[in-house]
């Protein structure tokens, strides 16, 4: 019989260590996606002691290149802690992990806790569940990985790699808006770096609050929830700033010692 705990021991002894990313070993490893998030809440439940309560959720490998990258079909969901969310404009001090990236999101804040319902979420029936929105920046802490070789199994076992967000000050949800297609730019030290735009945002909470459920964890009421990151990931060195601008949304920044 599978023992996520001995997984999840794995992954929060390799954490501790600053180990660099390895996959899951197979002899304790998951065989399936159901057995992965099984070592994810395993591992959440003991960061939880150190990190606090789970303020949000994440979505990870969202385009085809990436899933096609990491072998699998489908996005991943992780968890964001509450002590893990930063408020712009935020500094970040790179010693305080192994290896830190960083992805350039539109957040969103739920005014309703997303219950079972007889049907399956969609972009539409989530859209009036979030009260207010806001540019971030997600933490991706991977540890040095091979992307080429990380399995997807570990990756949403290891919480999808996430170190935590920073988020721009919240603004309602105006009525008229469309999340779809917002552009945003990425600048680095003043200087554009990367621009691209928000690909389907709902979707991506829609399928994160059926995967919540499915898990008997439904996305609660003023939880976070980061929907894809708009550009590709980026790296940080010390002494940078970088600052992440949504039109229509606003602005996130961050500095890095």
């Amino acid at each position: 019989m599978f023992a996520p705990a001995e997984a999840a021991r794995f992954l929060d002894d390799a954490h501790k260590t600053r180990a660099p990313y390895q996959n899951i070993p197979a002899a304790i490893g998951p065989k399936t996606v159901a057995e992965a998030y099984d070592v994810q809440e395993a591992l959440c439940a003991r960061w939880a002691e150190r990190l606090g309560g789970v303020a949000g959720l994440k979505i990870a490998t969202t385009t085809k290149v990436m899933q096609q990258l990491m072998g699998i079909d489908h996005p991943c969901g992780g968890m964001i802690f509450a002590s893990r969310v930063h408020r712009s404009p935020a500094r970040l001090a790179k010693a305080d992990y192994v290896n830190v990236r960083i992805e350039c999101e539109l957040a969103v804040r739920l005014g309703r806790t997303l219950l079972p319902e007889p049907l399956p979420y969609t972009r539409d029936s989530v859209r009036p569940a979030v009260a207010e929105i806001m540019a971030a920046f997600e933490l991706i802490e991977d540890r040095h990985a091979d992307y080429k070789t990380c399995q997807a199994l570990s990756l949403i076992a290891d919480n999808a790699w996430n170190g935590g967000i920073v988020i721009a000050a919240p603004k309602p949800l105006p009525a008229a808006l469309d999340l779809d297609g917002i552009a945003g730019r990425l600048s680095r030290n003043g200087k554009l770096e990367a621009a691209g735009r928000t690909d389907d945002p709902l979707g991506a909470l829609a399928w994160l609050a059926n995967l919540a459920i499915e898990r008997r964890r439904p996305i609660e009421r003023d939880m976070v929830v980061i929907t894809g990151s708009v550009v590709t990931t980026v790296d940080i060195a010390a002494g940078d700033r970088l600052d992440f601008v949504l039109e229509d949304v606003g602005e996130v920044s961050l500095s890095a010692t």
